[in-house]
């Protein structure tokens, strides 16, 4: 199973106005019945150590700026899948993520049908503030789309 980058197929105004960056990895799976939930779920509630281990040192390296840390941001719900506050949600759509003083990001899980089974899209947005937002988005930037496309396979080959 790959996970490949494609062009976003969002409305980046209706998630995140003003974003300065989106990007879109999608993942072919052979499941049928799985919802956006789900799939945020299989993708962001435990990932491997490795991702644990680039979080952590992220924290570590962040506090000192005052951005906030793991579980740091509030949902609208008062609900998160892992360390993501939830923003809203539907069968087929699941939206995720903060604002912060720096940057303010998205994540968009997207759920569809095909012929064979379903996709799972994961679509990034993010709109930096400052100097700081901009560096740090430039930093993370490897690593997010290793770490994007590393979680797309783990959803995939649970099911």
């Amino acid at each position: 199973m790959k996970a490949h980058e494609i062009t976003p197929e969002v409305d980046p105004a209706a998630l995140l106005f003003g974003a300065q960056f989106i990007d879109a990895f999608r993942i072919a799976t052979t499941a049928t019945k799985l919802d956006a939930r789900q799939a945020a779920e299989k993708m962001l509630t435990f990932g491997p150590r490795w991702i644990e281990a680039l979080l952590t040192l992220r924290n570590i390296l962040v506090r000192p700026f005052g951005l906030k840390t793991s579980g740091a941001g509030e949902s609208v719900s008062g609900e998160a899948i892992g360390i993501f506050p939830v923003l809203g949600a539907t069968p087929e759509r699941l939206v995720a993520g903060f604002d912060d003083h720096h940057l303010d990001f998205r994540i968009v899980i997207d759920v569809a049908a095909t012929d064979n089974g379903q996709q799972i899209t994961a679509t990034t947005l993010v709109r930096t503030h400052n100097l700081l937002g901009r560096t740090y988005l430039q930093l993370i930037m490897p690593f997010h789309r290793l770490i994007v496309r590393t979680l797309l396979r783990q959803a995939a080959a649970t099911l």
